[in-house]
């Protein structure tokens, strides 16, 4: 029961994590409210088990339980969203009382206007009439939007008319490039919130910070090595130092992939800073040492050519990696009797048929000795690469700012990438009710926006070549989250 306390109060702090983040920008929602809706299902089923212990809940109430937390919480999100709709009517200024007499008002609204009468001469004067016919324009607080008809390929077209902005406006707005509802794509110029900030290499990348969470991460892992080879009875009484393989692993796996992510930001001259290791401590049912690592991009993604390389590369490249430490640490790793209570983090007694993926990996390495009722003690090297497919498989999901869902979003375009999200996370969901170890990951995919941010050209396609690609990917994800099927078991001698 200690460790089931330790998951919640980690999924927890987790959980409110992810809102603080990524949800509290897009809401005036208070986080503590969305965090309680969220926790809710967990902190009823923590109830249930201390009230009906080892009977488990029933399936209908477990399904109404946690759709109407999830209805809720997309309702107060919604309630308080921040983000104005661009096709919203435009907002008025509220007279001011005071004491002072009365002064004549106009009769037309006044509106907030991001340029004067001068600078909207110039900016009409930046859409060539065979590019891109310009029909009118509407003012919002922050933005301005310019609507008309296409005349041209939409990157030219894109091309041309940024390249004049920024000639008469310098680099104070940012030149956005969107499809509205009627399909008909549209400009919309937002100002720039970073355009007097420093983006010189040492003010982004912050090395310091990034040396000091790399260093500290190098000592969680390597303690959580430690007592990895404990909990797999590898080793009696290892040493600190004993566990240095698992943490060069597991810190190798997030430094390439994230440095994927890195050096597609640099190939396309995104302004972002350097990976950075978030270290935690050991827990007794779950040593690791980290939950990953991550960078921060500082500005719109040019276009959906380079949002897709942006979560496709890193990710490819990480998965790659994952597999191969997963297979050298199976090589070192010894096929025990099944337990009891499995679990997809028993590292001591690890079910191969969890995965298609990990059931194929073992099959591979240990051939006829696999059985139904075997289980694998993974060798530290191979938590590694377990926990690395694990995190890819996460990552891959078509959600948000995700890998996935930045690759749906750049194959499909933003609004059935996140379409593609909604059903996504559902269907995570029903299978989580069937595969209780994705319950946690169906937990946080609700905490996540399924809209991601546009890139500034978000009309031009992409190629035929990575949309092969992004199905690829999705094909990779299947295989990892879903359990090896009896009739594949069956043919494998299982």
């Amino acid at each position: 029961m200690i460790w089931f306390f330790l998951l919640l109060g980690f999924l927890g702090l987790v959980s409110y994590a992810f809102i603080v983040k990524r949800v509290t920008s897009v809401t005036r929602t208070p986080a503590w409210l969305l965090w309680l809706v969220v926790m809710t299902p967990a902190f009823s089923l923590m109830v249930w088990t201390v009230l009906f212990g080892r009977t488990p809940m029933p399936i209908g109430l477990a399904i109404l339980l946690f759709l109407g937390c999830f209805l809720l919480y997309l309702y107060l999100i919604q309630r308080g969203r921040i983000v104005p709709d661009p096709r919203s009517a435009p907002q008025e200024v509220e007279p001011v009382q005071s004491s002072e007499p009365p002064i004549e008002l106009p009769t037309e609204p006044v509106m907030t206007r991001p340029i004067n009468k001068e600078e909207e001469d110039h900016l009409k004067s930046c859409f060539p009439w065979s590019v891109y016919y310009l029909q009118h324009l509407e003012y919002r607080p922050q933005a301005v939007i310019c609507r008309g008809q296409l005349r041209s390929k939409p990157e030219v077209a894109y091309q041309t008319i940024r390249e004049n902005i920024e000639a008469h406006f310098g680099k104070r707005f940012y030149v956005v490039f969107q499809e509205g509802g009627d399909r008909k794509p549209f400009f919309v110029l937002v100002p720039n919130p970073f355009a007097q900030l420093d983006f010189s290499p040492r003010a982004l990348r912050r090395p310091k910070v990034a040396v000091i969470l790399a260093i500290v991460t190098a000592f969680t892992t390597t303690w959580a090595g430690q007592q990895l080879l404990q909990q797999v009875g590898m080793r009696g009484n290892p040493s600190f130092w004993e566990g240095v393989p698992y943490a060069i692993a597991l810190m190798g796996f997030f430094a390439i992939r994230e440095g994927g992510h890195y050096w597609t930001t640099l190939r396309y001259g995104i302004p972002a800073t350097l990976p950075y290791f978030i270290p935690v401590l050991p827990l007794p049912q779950l040593p690791i040492g980290t939950v990953g690592a991550f960078l921060q991009i500082r500005s719109p993604i040019p276009n959906r050519k380079a949002l897709f390389d942006v979560g496709m590369f890193g990710a490819m490249v990480g998965l790659g990696v994952a597999v191969i430490l997963l297979v050298v640490g199976l090589t070192q790793s010894q096929i025990v009797n099944a337990t009891e209570h499995p679990s997809v983090f028993k590292f001591e007694a690890l079910l191969p048929q969890y995965s298609l993926l990990l059931t194929l990996a073992c099959k591979v390495v240990f051939g006829n000795a696999l059985t139904a009722k075997s289980a694998i003690a993974l060798n530290p090297i191979a938590v590694a690469g377990w926990l690395g497919i694990l995190f890819t498989a996460f990552n891959l999901m078509p959600v948000g700012q995700l890998d996935g869902g930045r690759m749906v979003h750049a194959v499909y375009g933003q609004r059935a990438g996140a379409m593609i999200g909604q059903v996504a996370r559902l269907l995570l969901l029903v299978l989580a009710l069937m595969q209780p170890h994705l319950l946690l990951w169906a937990v946080l995919l609700f905490l996540l926006p399924t809209i991601d941010e546009p890139a500034l050209n978000d009309v031009t396609e992409l190629d035929s070549t990575r949309d092969m690609i992004g199905l690829i990917a999705l094909f990779l994800l299947i295989v990892i989250i879903l359990p090896t099927p009896g009739v594949l078991l069956n043919a494998l001698g299982m």
